[in-house]
């Protein structure tokens, strides 16, 4: 199938052509007819499988003309990242039919995003806390919306955001098009989807595309010797484009501050940084500044970067569901990727149930000369010494790490008079798969 079969308009297709897409994906073939017959959608897929532009094109069509009657279509997503991703893809396409967009969340300045709301739109991407406070402040009405999306579902009931979710559509007309897009499916998405979708398609990709191009393999070690373990195993990857997942953000910071000092171009990711540095960050890692990303689950959704060859779970995760969002970093748009999992004799019933969701055992692999009986150190006891989350029970879920607003800057440790190891992490860096 072509997105010319699709009934795409010729305004979008040299723009589809542009950006690199050969062919539709799975969900962007199923989704695409539905939205442009103007019927709600409840879609389910896992990331990276071309969900955000399965939506944006048929909106675009959808709207085609600017309009001077205000808001068109609201895209409500969890987290600042997925927010600027979405509005990029509409900026990629909206040539097409020359609409307005912009994107709207918290830790920023509200004044820029109150000049563009005040100067109007035709598409809003935007947070649920900062939309809610710019409408309560009448910077905008959504009383002539024509299409709304909630993105990432399960990922706004994670974050708590229901109930501002449903204040919000409360606002919108009942004659809108709704779309609803989730990688799971929990009892609380299930009730919002009776709540705001009228007689909806279904369209489920999660059985048909199980993450059958990621590899995983999990590697036993003691705590303290987690970061000797990862400088090892990084120095022997073939590749250029890395993330690594801890489960808090002062964990987050140190690593990344200890593979910058064992000469890694690597950056963190975590909620403690303002705005501007976390897109430093996430701009310098998809230009190839920085080779290796260490992040919180801040950063499971909202990096759509095709080329990444590995992700690497510093911590295991909580949850199943925050494991797939992980490894869904990797593996992208169909290709191939790996999954490296360190594991402590305390992360039996995670690794149980990842197992048990992926229907096998994973392969544990050790590293040959690697000392595995290393006595804990004076260094590791420091590096430790910091309880997590602010020293609270270390299995507490990460969302409240995603919300989080930032309260200060981190600036990249001093890249001087330090080895590099560009050569050992090669690889050609590919294009962005939204």
């Amino acid at each position: 199938m072509t997105f010319q079969e699709l009934r795409l308009h010729d305004n979008l297709l040299p723009l589809i052509q542009r950006a690199g897409y050969t062919e539709p994906t799975p969900i962007q073939a199923q989704t695409i007819p539905l939205l442009l017959s103007k019927q709600d959608v409840l879609g389910l897929a896992p990331t990276g499988t071309g969900k955000t532009a399965a939506f944006v094109l048929p909106i675009l069509q959808l709207l085609q003309k600017p309009s001077t009657s205000g808001i068109r279509c609201l895209v409500i997503a969890p987290t600042r990242e997925l927010a600027e991703q979405i509005h990029n893809v509409f900026v990629t396409f909206s040539p097409a039919y020359g609409l307005r967009s912009a994107v709207v969340y918290g830790g920023v300045s509200a004044n820029p995003q109150v000049r563009s709301l005040k100067q109007g739109l035709d598409i809003l991407v935007a947070c649920p806390g900062r939309l809610l406070d710019h409408l309560q402040q009448k910077n905008l009405t959504l009383n002539n919306l024509e299409i709304l999306v909630l993105d990432e579902a399960d990922h706004l009931f994670d974050m708590g955001f229901l109930p501002n979710i449903r204040a919000i559509v409360a606002q919108t007309p009942r004659t809108r098009q709704t779309l609803l897009f989730s990688a799971t499916m929990p009892m609380e998405v299930k009730h919002l989807a009776l709540e705001v979708l009228r007689q909806p398609q279904t369209v489920d990709i999660s059985k048909n595309l199980p993450v059958s191009t990621v590899s995983h393999a999990l590697y036993p070690v003691q705590q303290h010797l987690k970061t000797k373990l990862l400088l090892t195993l990084l120095k022997g990857l073939q590749s250029d484009s890395v993330i690594v997942f801890t489960r808090t953000k002062f964990r987050a910071k140190r690593v990344s501050e200890q593979l910058c000092k064992s000469g890694f171009l690597a950056t963190p990711l975590q909620g403690n940084m303002s705005q501007n540095r976390r897109q430093e960050s996430l701009d310098g890692f998809r230009d190839g500044t920085f080779q290796i990303l260490v992040a919180t689950d801040i950063a499971a959704r909202g990096i759509d970067v095709t080329s990444v060859s590995h992700v690497i779970n510093y911590d295991i995760p909580d949850t199943v569901e925050a494991y797939t969002h992980r490894i869904g970093r990797t593996g992208r748009a169909l290709q191939t990727g790996e999954a490296f999992t360190f594991c402590t004799n305390d992360d039996q019933a995670e690794i149980a149930a990842v197992e048990r969701r992926l229907g096998y055992r994973i392969e544990r692999k050790m590293l040959p000369a690697f000392d595995y009986n290393e006595k804990m150190s004076q260094e590791h006891r420091q590096e430790f010494s910091r309880p997590p989350l602010g020293g609270q029970h270390r299995r507490r879920s990460s969302a409240a790490d995603s919300a989080a607003r930032p309260e200060r800057s981190i600036a990249h440790p001093a890249p001087a008079a330090r080895p590099n190891h560009r050569s050992a992490l090669s690889g050609r860096r590919q294009g962005v798969r939204h």
